[in-house]
């Protein structure tokens, strides 16, 4: 299992972990700022923290 910590202050609402997470663990929210909704069907694969221009999301194994 896995925490997914998304840095709203930092992120800038680009979308690219929506689009990229294989899982669907993002959403875009109603702020225009992704929103890890589905943050327990993480799989750990850090594609989302990778893509993230900013690197406003952390993934930590629990």
């Amino acid at each position: 299992m896995y925490l997914v910590n998304v840095n709203l202050d930092c992120c800038t609402g680009c979308g690219e972990c929506v689009n990229i997470c294989p899982v669907g663990v993002y959403q875009m929210g109603a702020n225009g700022k992704t929103d890890p909704y589905q943050a327990g069907e993480c799989v750990g694969c850090m594609s989302c923290v990778e893509v993230c221009p900013d690197k406003c999301i952390e993934i930590k194994e629990m």
